[in-house]
């Protein structure tokens, strides 16, 4: 029996539980999320009025109004003014599989100017004054206290056979099941711990999935432009042809990938890396029916989606539609790069295949994946989180309000998110101004390094990293950089 601090809306089957930890906006979410994805809500569906559901649940309109634009943002639900709210065309979780596919054709890049590209992107002292590089979160946050308690509890309790040689490719079933409900709650993200496999980071994902594919027939894959350019090489050296898709402020240009040979596409619609732009509701809505249209797939790189500072954070796209889009995640950003973890949500005809080629790369040490288990059982990485997202959204303030006094004519694109933003300055020669603030003693990376298709027309700037450098650092860091850029 519901107790009377329950709140149920019949027309929609959603409950409210005023004594839960959550807030009543995430349980209206989730619900919401739910019924969409089991079914039970069909696309097209009408919702009732912000007013109406306010009313049913007991809740203030403003909660169900967010809630809608929450679900709005993350391609679940369709808003267009003067009608009603409905229930966008969303394959729910227990969508049939995906048919590999096979069409054929590659040609691959040339790996040695691949890889000098890559290295044109560390310009930059190696123990730099202002560390304005995107590279990592504060290290000297890291939580060695909690972190080293889940080691000596691992130590501990665990059995001596955790310390032969095992042979599970998905990794620790401890930290998957613990990772599946995290990502669930936190990202919206549909899976359980049989379609999860710990990797080696989002790179070892990302090499893991590239040669999974190759195998597989696929030929040609679209990444974003600018993008990662790691994960470039990384999916060139798997066999795959890569194809520069553009990107804009509404993420990547679904147009262009609609009209090219693509069999697969890698993107961050969460936070676009480094332009930081978001997906767009419709563009989700749009790749996700270009994925069924084509039987292509979908994969999602959520390298920082924890750290939204403006709003709460777009949800999973991998939650549309789990058959059709691989979800990946890890604590690089979140905890430290060193740790190298990460996790991938696989459709469940790539599991096997997956985890058997991050096994075959070495893995990750079943000590380490058994303490994030842990760790993040215990609130740990959620506590860490709470207290470190204050101190970058200062960190970004900072930096926003001295380049706004110092180079005036300089604009910042991307969201409020992440550790970093673009800085686009026309006419900058990119190369020879991070070799100045270098000399400065400022380590900042240009942003054609990460275009895979340079162009004389593209815009010109700098990526600016704001996870290593104290607050009261910003100030001087950004007049340095702004003497280094009038020199050139």
């Amino acid at each position: 029996m519901a107790s009377v601090q329950d709140q149920f809306a019949p027309d929609l089957l959603v409950w409210i539980d005023r004594d839960a930890p959550e807030p009543l906006r995430a349980q209206l979410e989730q619900a919401l999320r739910d019924a969409i994805r089991e079914g039970r809500l069909h696309a097209g569906t009408k919702l009732p009025s912000t007013r109406a559901l306010a009313g049913e649940l007991r809740l203030s309109r403003g909660v169900v109004v967010e809630a809608y634009a929450q679900l709005v943002a993350e391609g679940y639900l369709v808003a267009r003014q003067g009608a009603p709210t409905r229930v966008a065309a969303v394959t729910a979780a227990g969508a049939a599989d995906v048919a590999p596919p096979t069409r054929l054709g590659a040609t691959d890049p040339d790996a040695a100017a691949a890889v000098a590209h890559a290295r044109r992107s560390w310009i930059g002292s190696a123990t730099p004054t202002y560390d304005l590089r995107p590279w990592a979160p504060d290290l000297g946050a890291f939580p060695r206290t909690a972190w080293a308690s889940s080691v000596r509890t691992v130590l501990r309790e665990a059995p001596d056979a955790t310390l032969g040689n095992h042979v599970e490719p998905r990794g620790a079933v401890e930290l998957r099941a613990v990772l599946a409900a995290y990502a669930g709650r936190s990202r919206g993200v549909a899976t359980d711990a049989d379609r999860m496999v710990i990797t080696g980071g989002i790179t070892g994902a990302v090499s893991a999935i590239g040669g999974a594919l190759r195998s597989r027939g696929v030929r040609r894959i679209a990444i974003e432009d600018p993008g990662f350019t790691v994960h470039r090489l990384l999916l060139a050296r798997a066999g795959l042809e890569v194809l520069s898709m553009p990107v804009d402020e509404d993420g990547i240009d679904v147009d262009a990938l609609a009209v090219s040979d693509a069999q697969a596409v890698l993107v961050a619609p969460a936070h676009q890396y480094p332009l930081g732009a978001v997906l767009a509701p419709e563009r989700r809505t749009a790749l996700l029916a270009w994925a069924r249209e084509r039987d292509a797939l979908v994969i999602e790189d959520d390298y920082d989606g924890e750290y939204r500072y403006d709003r709460e954070p777009i949800g999973a796209l991998q939650g549309l539609d789990p058959e059709r889009v691989v979800y990946l995640g890890s604590v690089s950003k979140t905890l430290a790069p060193a740790l190298r973890m990460g996790w991938a949500a696989l459709p469940a005809d790539l599991v096997l295949d997956v985890g058997l080629r991050v096994t075959a790369a070495g893995g990750t040490p079943m000590l380490d994946q058994l303490t994030l288990a842990d760790f993040v059982d215990r609130g740990e990485l959620d506590r860490h989180l709470r207290r470190m997202r204050p101190v970058y959204r200062g960190r970004r303030e900072a930096l926003l309000a001295a380049i706004a006094e110092e180079l005036p004519d300089a604009r910042v694109v991307g969201i409020a998110a992440g550790l970093s933003f673009t800085l686009l300055v026309d006419g900058l020669d990119e190369a020879a101004a991070c070799v100045e603030a270098g000399r400065r003693g400022i380590a900042v990376w240009g942003l054609g390094s990460f275009r895979g298709e340079p162009a004389e027309d593209n815009p010109t700037g700098l990526i600016v990293g704001y996870g290593a450098l104290p607050e009261a650092a910003a100030r001087r860091a950004i007049a340095e950089l702004a003497a280094a850029m009038s020199d050139v």
